[in-house]
């Protein structure tokens, strides 16, 4: 038996993203976990951002982002950068991140992290607590240890998810896709 419960924001799990802006001078993060796919052809991706936070500003003057994806051994950082506001401190030197020069942006991404998806602000949709900022990827950077194949292996980057308010590690293969067709 289900029992009925009132509405809330429950799906996961759910990525934990870095989010970096700004430029190579004056630059912020902001952990997100209100993130995800909304097309294939153009690629793009949303983050949902609070207007109170100091980097919705940042994106908006801007117009770019880059979603720096962590694996296991950022968990702390990312968990930093989603605690502390930007405001009051420099959170690249706070949770010793490098910043990385990004090829098609002029906002930093973070070396530390394995993926790097470099995104151009395509629209902002304001949907009450959180505004969606729709972003268009224009350039990944992957290490190299990650690439398979000419692919991203996602499982061997040993990206992190959030749950509830817990972090876990999302590699753990269960089925391939098309297992029903079987």
């Amino acid at each position: 038996m289900k029992q009925q419960l009132n509405p809330q924001t429950i799906l996961a799990p759910i990525p934990a993203v870095m989010v970096s802006c700004g430029n190579m001078e004056k630059s912020n993060i902001i952990t997100i976990a209100w993130t995800g796919i909304l097309n294939s052809e153009p690629p793009l991706v949303y983050v949902s951002i609070r207007p109170t936070r100091h980097s919705y500003e940042i994106i908006k003057s801007t117009k770019e982002f880059v979603i720096n994806i962590p694996d296991e051994n950022l968990v702390w950082q990312t968990d930093f950068c989603g605690t502390k506001t930007g405001k009051d401190i420099d959170k690249f030197k706070e949770a010793n991140l490098t910043k990385e020069e990004c090829t098609h942006l002029k906002a930093p991404s973070i070396k530390e992290c394995p993926i790097n998806l470099e995104c151009k602000l395509k629209e902002i949709k304001e949907l009450g607590s959180h505004h969606m900022f729709i972003g268009e990827i224009v350039g990944i950077n992957a290490k190299e240890e990650i690439i398979q194949d000419g692919k991203i292996n996602l499982p061997k980057a040993n990206l992190i998810t959030y749950l509830g308010n817990e972090y876990y590690i999302a590699n753990k293969k269960i089925a391939d896709r098309g297992i029903c067709l079987k």
